[in-house]
């Protein structure tokens, strides 16, 4: 159901069988303006969850044995494009503060999010980084102290319904409150500082959680969206793709994913859960020498979307993260914000299709990554 709002599911989700083994995460992402020279960059910043009731007083890292399972929160932010980088600072339990029903709230010193709010501070000398590779990220800088507010959200439906949560039903749960999102404030990154304005952030929240991760992993969203049919840009617009091949009660439901295009307006869901809809779907990501690039065709009864995204790996990230039982399987997991491409999106009218827009798509954040290598530090 699109652009329905639901905090309750931004709650902290770690309770039963996933308070030992499971994740949970609040990912931002947005763009903002050099003070000085108004040089655009794109940026992220996630909090992430594992394992709390193996917490100890510090961060406990998956990786440095391989009878250990992960138990921090890890405040993950960083930036796309030149100067690229993942910077993570991680928190043992004794440190963070969790208000864990409706609306949600987490805070570990001077690191905070909340529905409306977000601030942090992550320093990583490089020498740590380097001596430390359980970290999983680079060196650098960052703070931040920013609103959110959240515009337009993907309600994905029943799959990450309350029943479906208790049973842990799938292996990875999504939902976007914000898949269009309004950020004001300020980041300073590495020194240098840019201003957020609701206007051009292009901003996208959203979060996952769950017992594991989808392999393959893939995601798509943009609000910076530009009909090619009128020249106009869309105001209220913004379209949002992900899932790979979930899993139903340990069963793989093979290549799957879930979406929703906010056309000024009106929704346009392709969503494999509500099978009444007729959803079909068919998708390649590939990895040439310079750019990822993402297929996506979706078809439900009414409507179909063609999707088609390009971003430069010299823009993109390979982002870490290191499962609940430990093992970081997730070894060439691309992420970026630059992403650029096109939308065609089109309404069945007696059994034909009709051309309603075709769409520019700029600053898409875009992941694509397969299971390679488990590895243990």
């Amino acid at each position: 159901m699109a652009n329905r709002s639901d905090i309750s599911r931004d709650q902290f989700m770690l309770r039963g069988p996933l308070a030992k083994k499971g994740y949970d995460w609040w990912w931002h992402s947005f763009t903002g303006r050099h003070e000085k020279t108004g040089e655009e960059k794109s940026f992220f910043i996630e909090f992430f969850t594992c394992n709390p009731a193996l917490g100890k007083k510090e961060p406990v890292f998956g990786q440095l044995s391989p009878d250990a399972r992960p138990s921090y929160l890890m405040v993950k932010c960083g930036a796309w494009g030149e100067e690229a980088s993942q910077l993570h600072r991680f928190f043992g339990w004794d440190e963070v503060r969790i208000r864990k029903n409706t609306p949600f709230a987490i805070k570990a010193e001077d690191c905070l999010l909340d529905e409306t709010h977000t601030m942090g501070n992550v320093r990583v000398e490089a020498e740590d980084a380097a001596a430390h590779p359980e970290w999983m990220c680079d060196s650098g800088s960052m703070r931040w102290k920013l609103r959110i507010a959240k515009k337009t959200a993907f309600h994905v439906g029943y799959g990450a319904a309350e029943l479906f949560r208790k049973l842990n039903a799938f292996e990875m749960f999504w939902h976007a409150e914000g898949m269009k999102t309004e950020y004001s404030g300020w980041v300073e990154y590495n020194g240098e500082r840019y201003i957020v304005r609701p206007e051009n952030c292009c901003g996208y929240a959203d979060k996952n959680w769950g017992g594991d991760f989808t392999s393959p992993w893939v995601w798509l969203g943009s609000c910076d969206l530009t009909s090619l049919r009128t020249g106009k840009r869309l105001e209220n617009s913004v379209f949002d793709i992900g899932g790979g091949c979930p899993k139903a009660f340990g069963i793989p439901l093979k290549r799957k994913l879930l979406s929703d295009f906010w056309y000024e307006g009106k929704s346009y869901e392709f969503n494999f859960s509500k099978f009444w809809t007729g959803t079909r779907t068919k998708f390649s990501c590939k990895e040439s020498g310079e750019q990822i690039i993402w297929h996506v065709e979706q078809e439900t009864l009414k409507a179909k979307m063609v999707t088609d995204i390009s971003c430069d790996k010299k823009d993109m990230l390979l982002i870490n993260y290191e499962s609940p039982d430990g093992f970081k399987r997730h070894n060439r997991l691309w992420n970026g914000g630059n992403g650029s491409g096109t939308v065609k999106l089109y309404e069945k009218k007696g059994g034909k299709l009709v051309l309603l827009d075709e769409i520019h798509a700029g600053h898409v954040g875009c992941e694509y990554g397969e299971y390679g290598t488990t590895v243990h530090i």
